[in-house]
């Protein structure tokens, strides 16, 4: 899909009349990222669509209330992000740690539609291993090439703390492979 034009986009969701058709045209322009962004997070398909919706569901009840004071995609993000967050802690307050369901690592090389080499897989399984945080912040950066001020206003963090979230993941990931050769 062609980049949503935020100005018209914007004036369309808050017309009662073409409200549905608009926030129709961003799910459809912005559900690939956001699925990416949340699975990055969780690693697992099932949950992904389950957050993703969530995701959507959210913004739908909060469309009348967002004032365009960032792009759309932002304020979905920052969405996405809280609903993952969300999904995270009540997974961990369910399940147990021991549980087979707790090991990231183990989910994401099982999920269905990963389809990466080795190398890829072995880079996956060492960026599950980080903490929600460093995870969203590595992956913003390294796969979605994001600029550091982009990811600053996508999760409301100095870029200080994202270069050092950023250089300390990177430090895991190499120990992680390194331990794996």
């Amino acid at each position: 899909m062609a980049k949503i034009d935020e100005h018209d986009i914007l004036k369309r969701l808050k017309d009662p009349r073409t409200k549905r058709r608009a926030f129709e045209e961003v799910v459809r322009g912005y559900s690939r990222q956001l699925y990416w962004q949340i699975h990055y997070m969780l690693h697992n398909h099932e949950d992904t669509d389950d957050v993703l919706q969530n995701t959507f569901v959210k913004a739908w009840k909060g469309v009348d209330s967002f004032k365009g004071d960032s792009e759309i995609l932002t304020w979905l993000y920052r969405i996405a992000y809280n609903e993952s967050v969300t999904f995270l802690k009540h997974k961990r307050q369910t399940v147990s740690i021991d549980s087979e369901d707790c090991n990231m690592e183990a989910a994401f090389v099982a999920d269905e539609y990963f389809d990466g080499d080795e190398t890829e897989e072995l880079l996956m399984q060492a960026v599950s291993t980080l903490p929600a945080k460093q995870r969203q912040v590595f992956c913003m950066k390294y796969f979605e090439e994001k600029k550091y001020e982009e990811i600053s206003s996508l999760v409301g963090t100095s870029i200080g703390a994202l270069k050092a979230s950023y250089h300390i993941a990177i430090e895991k990931i190499a120990n992680f492979i390194k331990a794996r050769q």
